[in-house]
């Protein structure tokens, strides 16, 4: 299952926001994450993990459907890489420093 945008907002409502307050918060956060990346910076979220924007080339390709050969186009992509925090928490180590 996955964690929805509605199941964020509804976790900050029970900290005593109102919903639309929650909403808002939650809406300008995500806007916030879209513009620096939309201009290529890259979002650090401490004990969370960092989004960066890296380019691709022009490359070759396969339609794997179809086997056709076909040209990539250059192309940005988003990559995540998880904080040390949080692999430790995922994997049920805890953290030390």
């Amino acid at each position: 299952m996955a964690l929805t945008k509605s199941d964020i907002v509804a976790a900050v409502h029970e900290l005593g926001f109102t919903k639309k307050k929650s909403v808002d918060v939650i809406e300008s956060l995500l806007e916030i994450i879209k513009n620096a990346l939309e201009t290529s910076e890259d979002v650090l979220i401490s004990g969370f993990g960092k989004f960066c924007v890296k380019q691709k080339s022009k490359r070759r390709g396969r339609n794997p459907a179809t086997g056709q050969d076909l040209i990539l186009r250059e192309r940005r992509v988003i990559t995540f890489k998880c904080s040390g925090k949080l692999r430790h928490k995922i994997n049920g180590m805890g953290y030390t420093e």
